[in-house]
């Protein structure tokens, strides 16, 4: 009699302990197998650091990849809480293509009716994006930036072939510039959608479900 293989992991990864709050406090059911949301602190050497030890935990090895939270949008027209989907992430090191891109843009819309996905580049930066340095970075062909995806998800690729995506809410605009990151709970609607976007992720992972070896 065959055994079915064990379900692939989903590794969700947040930067921020506000992020975390909101995916930990969000609809768990409909998840296809194991699900572990990773705090990895600010930054992309704390990114590096939290994705590569957690991957390297044997029930992890082979886990699909999706980085998360809150981004600064680089595109005129932005407004907080509207959602971005990486087609790929950059930085320094090079690009890391994202899988499923398609899909999470459907059932984002699905998921949150009446919110606007924006879909391209989300683009690494070491530290907060501001003013000029925004306009330098949209004209790149970047949408977005945030500090930790593009470093999560090269770290892991970098540990083996697996699913890796990229999902940000945008608490930044150009026409909306945040003063600091403690605004975001009490006043804007990132929060909320943050909260909100786990069934998107559990059907993605449902949907490119790694055979094990």
């Amino acid at each position: 009699m065959s055994t079915k293989p064990d379900p692939v992991p989903l590794l969700i990864a947040c930067a921020l302990g506000i992020e975390h709050l909101a995916l930990r406090s969000g609809d768990r059911t409909g998840a296809d197998g194991p699900v572990t949301v990773l705090r990895t602190g600010m930054g992309p050497k704390a990114a590096e650091r939290s994705v590569t030890r957690v991957l390297a935990d044997p029930a992890l090895s082979e886990a699909a990849v999706l980085a998360t939270g809150f981004c600064a949008g680089l595109a005129p027209g932005m407004h907080p809480g509207d959602l971005v989907v990486a087609e790929e992430t950059r930085d320094p090191r090079g690009i890391t293509p994202c899988v499923g891109t398609d899909l999470l843009v459907k059932e984002l819309v699905r998921t949150l009716p009446g919110r606007t996905v924006h879909t391209g580049p989300l683009t690494g930066s070491d530290h907060v994006v501001r003013g000029h340095e925004r306009s330098e970075l949209f004209a790149t062909g970047a949408i977005a930036v945030d500090m930790e995806s593009a470093s999560t998800l090269h770290s892991a690729v970098r540990t083996g072939t697996r699913p890796v995506a990229a999902v940000r809410v945008v608490v930044d605009a150009p026409e909306h510039e945040l003063v600091r990151i403690g605004t975001v709970r009490g006043g804007i609607s990132a929060f909320r959608v943050l909260r909100a976007v786990l069934p998107a992720f559990f059907e993605w992972h449902r949907s490119l479900l790694l055979p094990r070896r």
